[in-house]
């Protein structure tokens, strides 16, 4: 397989990835085993403890494999896994969701935010219940978190898909981002860091003409798609940090003839794009395993229930298979545990990578 320049933990994530599939098909390696001993012990450690996860909203395949990565964890440390998933992905619905777990007196909240200061009442509360509580993928104030479970580097996201862009376009042109909702601190992170790199005279000749935001529900990712389209006719590229609205506007584009016009990139689901990516529409995307966010989630919220980590810089602990990590200062002040770098698919990998995730 050919190593993409910015995917150097290719090889780490393809053992990884491997290992996943082994493990789930009932492949017997020895890396494998030693894997099962290790969640074995700290299952023996965790005291049968109770754990949520709360993701954004239902109907979004991302969260289904990040609640699913929590949930296997959990199972390995000897828990019990609780998924709550609001019908909308928005504050409120979140908030009422944390109230009943309050309720239910669980050890640990880990929490995908649609909101990054709207919930810290809700979870303050949780804290001074003696519930502890993490954030992952789209993080909360730090106020309102122990810690912060982190897919990638926003910098290096931000980076990634203008160089994308900058490629699909040659260098020049219009083009426009299509987001989740304009409260996701993830995604405004990213735009952020996007915007600061365009800055770069390199850059000059490209022109931001908008950012969309589809909310992660496909029917409104359509819609906006279409408005981006009929808007600005000399359009070159879309670039969708969001899974849902990625594979939504892809479909916009082969609808309407559009793939030799449009491309599109971004952060994708490979077993969603691949057809859009042998078809050509969609040239190279990346993203991370939504599998392994969820994982990192349950181990890291397990230690610090357990107290071997306390959330705060400079702390390490071991994440089962996914292996060591290390607690580190996150851009808002508070901290964060990285999963790693962004990885790129194209036609080249995506045949390997689509029945995984």
């Amino acid at each position: 397989m050919k190593r993409k320049p910015l995917a150097r933990v290719l090889c780490t994530v393809m053992a990884i990835s491997m290992l996943f599939t082994a493990c789930s098909t009932g492949g017997n390696t020895t890396a494998s085993q030693g894997a099962s001993n290790g969640a074995a012990s700290q299952a023996a450690t965790s005291g049968g403890k109770k754990y949520a996860i709360v993701v954004k909203n239902t109907g979004n395949p991302y969260n289904e494999k990040e609640s699913q990565g929590f949930q296997d964890a959990v199972k390995k440390l000897g828990s019990e896994a609780i998924v709550k998933a609001p019908d909308q992905p928005t504050a409120e619905a979140q908030i009422a969701m944390v109230e009943e777990l309050i309720a239910q007196k669980v050890d640990g909240i880990a929490i995908a935010g649609n909101d990054v200061d709207a919930l810290q009442p809700v979870l303050t509360k949780a804290m001074g219940k003696g519930i502890h509580v993490i954030s992952l993928d789209s993080s909360v104030n730090k106020d309102s978190r122990e810690t912060h479970v982190n897919q990638a580097d926003p910098i290096a996201i931000g980076k990634t898909l203008v160089e994308a862009a900058y490629d699909m376009m040659g260098g020049s042109g219009e083009f426009a981002i299509l987001s989740a909702t304009s409260q996701a601190a993830n995604q405004n992170a990213w735009i952020a860091q996007m915007q600061e790199t365009l800055k770069d005279s390199k850059y000059k000749d490209m022109k931001l003409v908008k950012v969309a935001y589809g909310d992660d529900l496909r029917d409104k990712s359509t819609t906006e798609t279409e408005g981006l389209i009929k808007s600005y006719p000399n359009l070159k590229c879309i670039v969708s940090p969001t899974t849902v609205g990625i594979a939504a506007a892809s479909k916009v584009i082969v609808d309407k003839n559009l793939s030799d016009k449009i491309k599109i990139t971004g952060l994708g689901l490979p077993s969603e794009m691949a057809d859009y990516i042998e078809k050509g529409v969609c040239p190279y995307m990346y993203l991370w395993n939504p599998i392994y966010v969820g994982s990192l989630a349950a181990y890291t919220l397990d230690d610090i229930v357990n107290g071997k980590i306390t959330g705060k810089e400079g702390d390490t602990f071991t994440a089962g298979d996914l292996g060591e990590k290390k607690v580190t200062k996150a851009a808002d002040g508070g901290t964060e545990v990285l999963l790693g770098d962004p990885f790129k698919f194209d036609k080249s990998n995506i045949g390997e990578w689509k029945s995984v995730y």
